[in-house]
């Protein structure tokens, strides 16, 4: 798995964080702001699918 993909799911759960990663306030910070930002980025896409592909089959 590609670094990209292992911490996307880190942020998200999906995968148990590094034991040997560095713990500080600064890293557990950002990466809160990434979380965060990753949850509201895949809501938007589930929004813009719904308004623009399911919505309109049943005009």
């Amino acid at each position: 798995m590609s670094i990209f993909w292992r911490q996307v799911a880190e942020y998200l759960y999906l995968r148990k964080r590094d034991p040997k990663a560095p713990r500080n306030t600064n890293m557990r910070l950002m990466h809160g702001m990434n979380r965060i930002s990753i949850i509201v980025f895949l809501l938007a896409v589930l929004i813009m699918i719904i308004r623009f592909l399911i919505l309109p089959l049943f005009r």
